[in-house]
């Protein structure tokens, strides 16, 4: 098994469903209070690749890039259009759309995350698949660059700064990110003539842990 560092096509990512899935343990007590607990520290999200073939030629890319897979194999990268920015979708990102760290004035190395908030809940999810070209930082709430002052690793979603920022800084970044996911099942079926009269196959993809 290995991973791609490959995007299934953005153009048939587009119009998928699906998103994040939770899992949580609930026991109900006799006196009709529940207790709550989930085993999973992060939601793993599912989507359904078949919902976005609008044609024939659509159809023809999906299959050559399940076969390059071969099937359930291999992992390769997915655009959730839904949540791919670290910012709001209407927005570009900027340098200081999320606070990653604290430096410390040793610390060089930072995993990318994005930061969910509402209300009194607050959700941190780490980012190993950005996108290249696209990622930002900041140090103590000034930009600093590619090259000169930092390097990103696409693949695991790590920021290495040439010299570790200062103890209190705040260490930000912007991005987009992909999902890492596989195909959930080995097989495709579909006919010609259902899918020209309007049915879609269902070809589940699921996120894998990288």
């Amino acid at each position: 098994m290995a991973f791609h560092e490959v995007r299934f096509p953005a153009n048939l990512s587009f119009g998928s469903v699906g998103g994040p899935k939770r899992r949580t343990e609930i026991v109900a007590l006799a006196n009709g209070f529940e207790e709550r607990n989930t085993p999973w520290a992060h939601a793993r999200r599912r989507y359904d690749a078949g919902m976005g073939l609008r044609s024939l030629d659509d159809l023809s890319a999906l299959v050559a890039f399940f076969e390059a897979r071969a099937g359930q194999l291999h992992g390769f990268r997915w655009k959730d259009w839904t949540d791919y920015k670290s910012c709001l979708p209407s927005r570009a990102p900027a340098f200081d759309d999320q606070v990653i760290a604290q430096g410390d004035g040793v610390t060089g190395v930072f995993q990318l995350a994005k930061t969910y908030i509402s209300g009194p809940g607050r959700y941190t999810r780490p980012i190993g698949k950005p996108v290249k070209d696209t990622v930002r930082a900041g140090v103590g709430g000034n930009e600093v660059f590619p090259d000169t002052h930092y390097q990103v690793d696409h693949a695991a979603g790590l920021i290495t700064f040439t010299d570790a920022p200062e103890p209190g800084a705040p260490v930000t970044a912007g991005f987009e990110f992909d999902v890492p996911v596989r195909f959930d099942t080995d097989r495709i079926a579909v006919s010609v003539a259902s899918f020209q009269a309007g049915e879609m196959p269902s070809i589940p993809v699921i996120e894998v842990r990288v």
